[in-house]
């Protein structure tokens, strides 16, 4: 992700019938402010068995509840002591395990204040109002070379595996060329047997900075935002069904063009993006989710994504392997960090700027 006040616009959102780009049907589709008052929100994320529930990952190192759309006075986690926080850096996300009903159990991402900041997964058990602090259990720490291209994403995956997403350790261009280096970390989608504890399990590398990833609730499908360099913002998809290691091209390619500066292809097989899009259009990709709620009848199939410079939000619908119907949506949300699911697959966006919507 680019930092995060590189852009300073004015926080917009612009609601209507959403105009059709390519060979996307016209539809009506519109974001409603759901709750505000947030410090930099980065993350939203919701535990299957809590319907009206929806927590709000502040960068600073807290996480709010609101409850039915009201903000709950005293915050979920609070670790700001432990979190690095500014520019690409913090608390950057939350998952819940599958049966967090059960166990309690959940998973944070943030970067810590050893050295520059590095990479720290730890996962919390609550009381099922609040976060346990004494449970607190490591399950990865990587050193960061750069303060920025944390990636930062958990998500778990439809075999209930844990995944995260890496960047590729920073600067620009992957100078140490992380990202086709399988005996590094960096630049690679992660996967872990939390019951198990380990080992951790490369699942694809060639990635820059994958600000937010997501599996289709209702196929497993995943889909991956991944930030570009100097031209292309990408996203990357994977059926339920790919089983073998994939290499997504950084920094041999960015988009789908050869990168001038950028290595040979390592290990493999080589996935190129479904959609791409350029400069003209935004300047970091904030990947979203395939919208599987009940509220929004006509988005239901669709992959939503945006990008945090311009505000531009895009749907598509994934068929045969090839994005297709992209179109350009009527809203935008300035300073778009994040999007987000509650229980019952319902679609949400962060701005930075401090305000939650909701798809309507």
């Amino acid at each position: 992700m680019k930092a995060w006040g590189v852009v300073a616009a004015a926080l917009v959102l612009v609601t209507g019938a959403s105009g059709a780009a390519g060979s996307g049907a016209r539809t009506a589709l519109r974001l409603t402010v759901f709750a505000s008052g947030f410090s930099a929100p980065v993350h939203v994320a919701a535990p299957r068995n809590e319907p009206g529930k929806l927590y709000v990952v502040e960068q600073r190192g807290t996480i709010q509840v609101l409850v039915n759309g009201k903000k709950r006075a005293k915050p979920f986690l609070d670790i700001r002591r432990l979190v690095r926080s500014g520019g690409e850096q913090g608390l950057l996300s939350v998952a819940f395990h599958p049966e967090y009903a059960k166990n309690r159990r959940f998973y944070v991402n943030y970067t810590d204040r050893n050295g520059i900041g590095n990479t720290q997964v730890v996962e919390y058990r609550s009381n099922g109002t609040s976060a346990i602090p004494s449970t607190a259990r490591r399950l990865l720490n990587v050193t960061q070379p750069y303060d920025n291209h944390n990636g930062g994403q958990l998500a778990f995956g439809p075999a209930g595996r844990l995944y995260v997403g890496m960047g590729d350790g920073g600067s620009g261009g992957d100078p140490q060329n992380n990202a086709q280096d399988m005996k590094s970390r960096l630049g690679k989608l992660l996967s872990i047997d939390v019951a198990t504890k380990g080992p951790w399990k490369i699942e694809a590398l060639g990635l820059r900075n994958p600000w937010r990833f997501s599996f289709d609730r209702e196929t497993g499908d995943l889909y991956i935002g991944d930030v570009g360099q100097d031209t292309w913002e990408e996203i990357d998809f994977l059926p339920s069904t790919s089983r073998k290691l994939v290499n997504f091209g950084w920094n041999a390619k960015e988009g789908r063009s050869n990168f001038p500066r950028g290595s040979r292809l390592g290990e493999g097989r080589y996935v190129g993006p479904v959609a791409q899009y350029g400069r003209s259009l935004g300047l970091s990709v904030t990947g979203g989710f395939v919208y599987r709620g009940k509220a929004v009848p006509a988005a239901v199939g669709r992959y939503f994504y945006g990008d945090y410079g311009s505000g531009r939000i895009w749907s598509l619908k994934m068929s045969g392997g090839k994005a297709r119907t992209i179109r350009k949506e009527s809203f935008r949300v300035a300073n778009l960090s994040s999007f987000g699911e509650d229980a019952a697959g319902e679609l949400y966006a962060a701005s930075w700027s401090g305000t939650i919507y909701r798809l309507r």
